[in-house]
């Protein structure tokens, strides 16, 4: 096959040359799978202003937030501010097929979005990312997703579940009817009452020091935070991508299982995270109040790692 190509009015370049270093990949293997997948990946994208990881053959990965130079004008975007840059920025909005293919010829792996949508202050759903510790069993990642279950059910709430395409899972809540404040206070209250449920194997510690080798319960990623899209795939070697995964076959299943190269056959032309995410649903009063009695945790860890730094340094002040 040709290494250029031409699909949906995109000139697609060295489809056959190595993606990234290290990824085992091919060009052809990223932008084949966004297509096949556009169908799925661009309802879930549409609205929302894109954050993007990019490759480069003898470079580091870089995240991207502000559209690339010499974007096509048919490239959709949205003016948002960068507290990192300091400045205003334009971020893609991925609506149609072309864009999704573009991005793939930029060769943008991961496809980062929040979870309002463009002009609406209210978010679209909540995530708990369980993050394992170092060289864990995944089953201790499933064991504290069946917690946060547990968790959501005590609280009247449903969810969906994939894996992240990195080492842990993602539990999503799709919600409606509360600000950015007050889904990230709720999403603070479950990670808390999941780790209440078993503390020797889910924690809420931001510092990796304090976690004990336990599963972290994150819950900083909603609000005003993003998720890497379900389909999307991660900066990985073999290139693994977030997939659905059904309840029942959590203890199944592997964050690596499903990549660019297989995910066509795992799905076909199925939507299983459409058909996972249960009806948006309104957050309890009980559960954000208590949320807001809870510190952001890296708020928090901030403050205790300067306290641990004062504490440090008294202690090495000689005696008087």
């Amino acid at each position: 096959m040709a290494a250029d190509e031409e699909r949906d009015g995109v000139r697609l370049s060295s489809l056959d040359s190595p993606l990234g270093d290290g990824l085992d990949v091919t060009k052809r293997d990223l932008v084949d799978h966004l297509d096949a997948f556009a169908d799925r990946l661009v309802p879930l994208l549409a609205g929302r202003p894109l954050t993007v990881t990019r490759v480069r053959p003898g470079a580091a990965p870089f995240v991207q937030r502000d559209v690339p130079k010499g974007a096509p004008d048919w490239v959709r975007t949205v003016a948002t501010w960068s507290d990192r840059a300091r400045r205003e920025v334009h971020q893609v909005l991925v609506e149609d097929r072309r864009t999704l293919l573009w991005l793939g010829n930029q060769r943008a792996v991961e496809l980062h979005v929040p979870f309002s949508r463009v002009g609406a202050d209210e978010p679209t759903g909540l995530v708990l990312d369980l993050d394992p510790p170092d060289g864990a069993s995944f089953d201790a990642v499933v064991a504290t997703a069946l917690l946060c279950r547990r968790a959501l059910a005590d609280a009247g709430l449903e969810a969906a579940v994939k894996t992240s395409g990195a080492t842990g899972l993602h539990v999503v809540v799709p919600v409606h009817g509360s600000s950015a404040e007050d889904v990230a206070a709720a999403t603070r209250a479950l990670a808390a009452r999941t780790a209440a449920l078993d503390p020797d194997i889910a924690t809420t510690a931001y510092v990796v020091a304090d976690r004990g080798g336990r599963v972290f319960v994150d819950s900083t990623r909603s609000g005003r935070g993003t998720v890497a899209a379900a389909y999307s795939p991660r900066v990985r070697p073999g290139l693994p991508v977030s997939a659905p995964v059904g309840w029942e076959q959590l203890a199944d299943v592997l964050p690596g299982d499903v990549t660019v190269r297989t995910a066509v056959a795992r799905f076909g032309t199925a939507d299983p995270w459409a058909a996972a995410l249960p009806e948006p649903q309104e957050l309890p009063a009980d559960l954000v109040a208590e949320g807001h009695g809870i510190p952001v945790a890296r708020v928090q860890a901030m403050h205790e790692g300067k306290r641990r730094a004062r504490a440090r340094a008294a202690e090495e002040q000689p005696p008087t």
